[in-house]
């Protein structure tokens, strides 16, 4: 992602500059196909300003003059993670005028707990109470116009991903009003509240948003408010009102943990008013499903499946069989050969031609590389990512497998990412976005780089080791796993923060809907085409001028010493590491091509020492993208010693017993 120090400019002007009506909900309402209805499009999408955190803003379909804004999933509020974050950062800086809450129909508790604090912000809202036709399958009812009577707001009943309801909303917009208060809190925490209203109203008052609003989240211990009024002029007046408040408390009698409690409990009286669940409906297919996904014995069997669907959709069908039909039949017979035919017979300049069509060439290895060998799999990835995202099956598999991530350092999210850098460790590095905080992604962005490979990758090493026996296989496989734990153990002692508890809603589970899952991979894989293929030209330019100027000929050579001494290889094998650079699979292969000339030590070694070796220069430039490149030279500074110093020392330890 870009710097966190991205500033306003960095959205387009035409739409951050209008009027926003911001979309607040849950992560799973179908806050961003609810999005994609009122706009018409996914595009826009960008970091909010001094956040990591992307969000999509568009102009209004039905409203020019607006811009629409897609915020992140709240778990709850105050906020406590990144995406949670950047929605208060929104709500404080963005010209609000309206506030659409998305909520979950099947779900109304959970829904209104945060209606309980948005409304105390004073935004004119109205509410999209989405997914009604899941909640009528589980035999739910919510009478809208009685919640509608209770808030004092608009209410529409919506099923975003069919447009039934979306045309009612809208309309519904020029009559979103300031929200009745769902509660009064004690009169112990009331007492406080008022106070810290008063400071706020009289010392920092916000231009949009309501004291009282701010004076529950700053109670709440939210961050970014603290520090919106830290920026103002009048903050030492507030910090003073802050130091009289009550004593914060052990446990459930924190001052965050009261405020939440009576807030719910608001919530689930409003609920049980307004909504029915009919006998017996709530025991679905859909939930048994759900309860088997997170079950402590079934869930893993259940997982060790899923996992390996998704690997073989993306690494086997993706990697394999598409890139297959793309790279060797269509552009390694059929296009390459045309278009190299038509650059050498216009274009007179040799240096030229080779930059487009030669071993290094912009159209032969960038465009190859990009359309031929990386869009077929992240075509599958956005896919299948897509299906568990729909599914609901996503957070359910964040949740069973959270206890073993806890021993790196790291929470159950995390598990994806993992398992699709098997299958691609670039776009992989993308999806670091859904973990929550930035240590969390920087720990998982590393151990991919340092120990995951790639799908093509671990296909020539099982070649290769497979075919000299099951024991060397099985001595890669036993050292790739221990450096990964250990590196992630120790990456989690050594960067600061601490591991974040996973907390995490799980919404039903539901048969994925093709349209949706095809129009968000549509709009992914626009994105991909935009930003990801000038990574892949860049790359393949710096390859070009170190093939041109002689240098890569001379890290070829200067390797050998390290190659061949420490690690025990044959000569040849130094180029392997160079082109490894370039791609994984080709350093692997390089190996592969000296199967003849290895013993089995040797091609222990090898495989375990270019697994281990610097990610792809395509998995560089995302991981720059995403970290910065001060992040990605450390990273790299760590990880070519360690490829070489494991792979050395598992060189002379084999040599022992072999």
């Amino acid at each position: 992602m870009t710097s966190a120090a991205s500033s306003a400019s960095s959205l387009p002007y035409t739409t951050a500059a209008l009027p926003t009506i911001a979309l607040v909900g849950h992560p799973n309402v179908g806050k961003s196909v609810l999005f994609h209805r009122l706009t018409g499009t996914y595009v826009n999408v960008s970091n909010y300003p001094g956040t990591t955190v992307e969000v999509a803003r568009a102009p209004a379909r039905f409203d020019r003059t607006h811009s629409l804004l897609d915020t992140p999933g709240v778990l709850a509020l105050p906020s406590r993670s990144d995406d949670e974050r950047a929605t208060v950062r929104a709500l404080l800086n963005e010209t609000i005028k309206v506030v659409v809450q998305v909520g979950d129909a099947k779900n109304l508790r959970r829904t209104l707990n945060l209606t309980a604090l948005l409304a105390e912000l004073g935004v004119p809202m109205a509410m999209a109470l989405n997914m009604t036709d899941e909640a009528q399958a589980r035999g739910v009812t919510v009478d809208t116009a009685a919640l509608a009577n209770a808030l004092a707001i608009p209410v529409v009943a919506t099923v975003a991903t069919g447009g039934s309801g979306v045309g009612t909303l809208t309309d519904a917009l020029s009559g979103a009003r300031v929200p009745a208060a769902l509660l009064k809190y004690d009169d112990e925490l009331e007492t406080h509240i008022d106070q810290l209203t008063r400071q706020i109203e009289t010392h920092t008052p916000h231009p949009v948003l309501a004291a009282r609003g701010l004076a529950i989240l700053l109670l709440g211990g939210d961050s970014e408010v603290a520090h919106w009024i830290a920026q103002q002029p009048g903050h030492a007046a507030i910090d003073a009102a802050l130091a009289t408040r009550l004593p914060p408390g052990t446990g459930r009698d924190t001052l965050p943990a009261r405020l939440a409690r009576e807030r719910s409990r608001a919530a689930e009286a409003l609920a049980r008013t307004v909504s029915q669940q009919a006998l017996g409906k709530d025991r679905t297919l859909s939930l048994l499903a759900g309860q088997l996904a997170v079950h402590r014995i079934w869930g893993w069997p259940l997982l060790l499946v899923v996992l390996y669907l998704v690997y073989l959709f993306v690494g086997d069908f993706g990697a394999g069989t598409l890139v297959g039909l793309l790279e060797e039949d269509f552009f390694g017979e059929i296009l390459n050969p045309a278009v190299t035919a038509l650059v050498q017979a216009h274009v007179t300049v040799p240096w030229l031609a080779d930059l487009l069509v030669g071993d290094y060439g912009l159209w032969t290895m960038g465009m190859t590389y990009a359309l031929a060998l990386i869009l077929p799999i992240v075509t599958t990835f956005f896919l299948a990512f897509g299906i568990l995202e729909d599914s609901g099956y996503f957070t359910r598999l964040s949740v069973i497998a959270n206890r073993m991530f806890a021993a790196i350092g790291l929470n159950g999210r995390a598990v994806l990412p993992m398992v699709l850098g098997l299958g691609c460790v670039t776009m992989a590095t993308l999806t670091t976005r859904i973990l929550h905080t930035p240590r969390e992604r920087l720990i998982t962005t590393f151990l991919m780089a340092l120990a995951i490979p790639c799908s093509a990758q671990l296909g020539v090493v099982l070649g290769l080791l497979g075919g000299i026996s099951f024991g060397a296989t099985l001595i890669w496989v036993v050292s790739m796993v221990v450096i990964l734990l250990a590196t992630g153990w120790l990456a989690g002692k050594l960067v600061s923060g601490r591991r974040v508890p996973l907390l995490t809603e799980l919404p039903p589970m539901r048969m994925p809907l093709i349209g949706n899952v095809l129009k968000k991979t549509g709009g992914r894989l626009k994105w991909y085409l935009m930003e990801v293929i000038p990574l892949f030209l860049i790359g393949t330019l710096i390859m070009f001028v170190l093939d041109r100027t002689g240098a890569l000929p001379w890290l070829i050579e200067a390797g050998k010493p390290l190659v061949t001494g420490w690690l025990g290889l044959p000569p040849e094998a130094s180029a392997a590491f160079v082109m490894g650079f370039l791609r994984r699979d080709f350093g692997a292969t390089g190996l592969f091509a000296l199967e003849s000339q290895l013993s089995m030590v040797q091609a222990v070694v090898g495989m375990v020492t270019i697994t281990l070796f610097v990610p792809c220069i395509a998995s560089v430039m995302m991981i720059v993208k995403e970290q910065g490149l001060r992040t990605t030279a450390l990273m790299l500074a760590m990880i070519m010693p360690t490829a070489f110093l494991v792979g050395g020392l598992l060189n002379h330890t084999l040599r022992l017993f072999f």
